[in-house]
């Protein structure tokens, strides 16, 4: 089984006091099993450039995440499968927000397990599977 990180289960190893069991786990998982979303990447750069020290978080970022988990884009087979997407939380009424509905798809394109903390949004996306993890302490 391979995992797609959402952005706080990425985010979380960055805590003063991360889920440990969370950490623990994740480094059993063999390298060829961890990817994450352009989305994903988007999410944090973003975050990065909204901190009073933009730079420490984008080297943190590119030379901790980056380079360390294969990033995946967003093509034709994860536009397929958010159409698909879009198209059911629509007819059943319960939508949720773009970033979460782009990386379900890019998800479901490469058949992989989402790990999030955010099991509210993604259990709402038929056929995906979640891997739900709660966030340690912020201090």
């Amino acid at each position: 089984m391979a995992f797609l990180f959402d952005t706080n289960a990425i985010s979380e190893l960055f805590r003063r006091r991360p889920n440990q069991e969370f950490v623990n786990w994740l480094f059993t998982l063999p390298r060829d099993q961890q990817f994450t979303s352009a989305v994903v990447c988007g999410e944090l750069l973003a975050g990065a450039r909204g901190t009073s020290n933009p730079d420490l978080w984008l080297g943190r970022y590119r030379s901790q995440v980056f380079s360390r988990i294969t990033i995946l884009p967003f093509d034709m087979a994860c536009a397929e499968k958010y159409g698909e997407v879009c198209a059911a939380l629509r007819a059943a009424g319960t939508p949720i927000g773009e970033p979460d509905t782009l990386i379900g798809a890019t998800a479901l394109a490469h058949d992989l397990t989402v790990v999030s903390a955010n099991v509210k949004h993604f259990k709402r996306i038929p056929g995906l599977e979640v891997r739900p993890f709660s966030p340690g302490r912020a201090r």
